[in-house]
């Protein structure tokens, strides 16, 4: 009996993104990005090309199944598509944009988040590796090339969409199996930088969750440079290093990014979601907001929900 033959590499990419194509036209109702029945998994689609414009991009690994986008992050610009994968470390506010997308072949991707816990678990399971002695560029945003066992496990997580029953106790494992392949690979160290508790990446990661918990309340440089135990002028550095941000900038995005949700999701008025956020001033909330997205409040949730 002869065995039989595996396929050419590209080939073997070519069919499992086929099927995760398949998966996510079934399971995503509409554009935008949708949150699936799989706590880790979220979904993507765009039918069109889309201008370049504020994001907020949470931790996680984002594998792009068709089309193509790029993402601008202080001078640094990164383009993902069904070759490369995202790796974003920590919560970031890059400029994103859909460079290729069509009603016929839309822009398909899958996002799935990670904690830092689960990440430094996961770590201490794998132990030290030879790569980790390699120098990282200090970006939260990375981009490599994707493998066949990275699609896989991502292929089989999305399977679960069909099997509900099978959701609570493989879903986990499928995420750490996907985190361990992100950890194995190029970027591990990004990710071993991250979950090191003593690290400078860990540190200021714990700023920026400080950030992203308390986005609505006031809160000081020194009361971050506590949190990530490192002097006010170190922390406004490095910061501003990792994120192109200084702190209070990050802050005011991140209340401008939640509120501009809360409108979308919610359908609160502008005066309702600038208190919601940490705003004191309606009119400040709106000024802030055209200055970042482009339009009044109102009038950018209007034309985003035209466009839905």
């Amino acid at each position: 009996m002869v065995a039989p033959t595996s396929l050419p590499l590209a080939d073997e990419l070519q069919a499992l993104r086929a099927q995760m194509v398949d998966l996510t036209l079934r399971h995503v109702p509409g554009e935008g990005s949708h949150q699936s029945a799989i706590s880790c998994l979220h979904l993507v689609r765009a039918c069109s090309t889309t201008p370049k414009g504020p994001a907020l991009y949470e931790p996680g690994v984002v594998i792009v199944l068709q089309g193509r986008k790029k993402v601008e992050l202080g001078q640094e610009t990164l383009f993902y598509d069904p070759l490369h994968f995202l790796l974003v470390s920590m919560t970031m506010l890059p400029r994103g944009q859909v460079v290729d997308a069509t009603p016929e072949k839309p822009y398909l991707c899958i996002r799935v988040s990670c904690d830092t816990q689960t990440l430094a678990d996961l770590m201490l399971e794998v132990g030290p590796m030879s790569s980790d002695a390699t120098p990282q560029p200090q970006s939260g945003l990375n981009v490599a090339p994707v493998d066949a066992p990275l699609l896989g496990a991502g292929l089989r997580l999305m399977q679960l969409l069909d099997n509900p029953q099978d959701q609570r106790v493989l879903g986990p494992l499928l995420q750490r199996e996907i985190f361990y392949r992100v950890l194995t690979g190029p970027l591990g160290p990004r990710l071993r930088s991250l979950a090191q508790q003593d690290s400078a990446t860990r540190r200021l990661s714990r700023a920026i969750d400080e950030l992203t918990r308390r986005f609505n309340e006031p809160l000081s440089i020194e009361q971050l440079a506590e949190v990530a135990h490192m002097s006010p002028s170190t922390l406004h550095q490095r910061f501003k290093q990792l994120t192109s941000f200084s702190p209070m900038q990050y802050q005011k995005q991140l209340r401008l990014q939640h509120a501009r949700r809360l409108m979308l999701a919610e359908g609160l008025d502008a005066a309702s979601a600038a208190h919601q956020v940490g705003y004191e001033s309606a009119s400040q909330f709106s000024r802030e907001y055209r200055r970042l997205f482009g339009t009044p409040p109102r009038a950018d949730i209007e034309q985003i929900l035209r466009a839905s």
